[in-house]
């Protein structure tokens, strides 16, 4: 049985990520997968990483619950929109709390990469924009997607990580919207 994690990054609950994040909920519910949910916005925890990795700023029992969830997971879909070219600050001070030396990578004497404590994992990411998907690729080369793609789960050993990149989101019409959602749900039921 596999066991899959979805993540919302997006602090506003009205929000269309909700909706893609129930989406694929439901469609993992046709499978025999153990299926848990982290909606950063309703945990409760201080997102500064106060003393970077000079001191461990302990971790508010949210974030072990998080953590612990993320650790047994198998496969870890994270929904959240593009803000600036990057995520919201929650989901960043989320990161920061819990993708930490000797829980998602560990420093090794004498090596210059870390070792990697999330191998065997993979990970779906849907984000959603307000900016058109040849511009963010061709002109802006993907920051967000390559920070958090390469820079945080692929760091951490998880592999493969695939991208579904919604946009533009701000002037779609129901029936667009209604599209994304059904391709949300076939993505959960088969479990990618």
């Amino acid at each position: 049985m596999k066991n899959i994690v979805i993540i919302n990054g997006n602090p506003n609950s009205e929000s269309f990520n909700f909706a893609l994040a129930e989406a694929y909920k439901q469609g993992a519910k046709n499978t025999n997968a153990s299926i848990e949910e982290i909606n950063i916005r309703e945990l409760q925890f201080n997102p500064n990483l106060e003393f970077g990795y000079q001191k461990r700023t302990e971790l508010e029992p949210d974030l072990l619950d998080a953590i612990d969830k993320i650790k047994k997971a198998d496969h870890l879909v994270w929904v959240f929109p593009m803000w600036w070219y990057g995520y919201p600050a929650i989901m960043k001070g989320f990161i920061d709390r819990t993708f930490l030396p000797g829980i998602t990578f560990d420093f090794k004497e004498g090596k210059a990469l870390p070792e990697k404590l999330l191998k065997g994992k993979t990970a779906r990411i849907i984000i959603t924009s307000d900016t058109p998907k040849w511009y963010d690729s061709l002109f802006m080369k993907s920051p967000a997607i390559n920070q958090f793609k390469k820079g945080t789960l692929e760091f951490c050993g998880i592999n493969p990580v695939k991208v579904t990149y919604l946009s533009v989101v701000k002037n779609t019409t129901i029936s667009q919207r209604k599209k994304w959602l059904e391709e949300i749900t076939i993505l959960g039921k088969q479990l990618k």
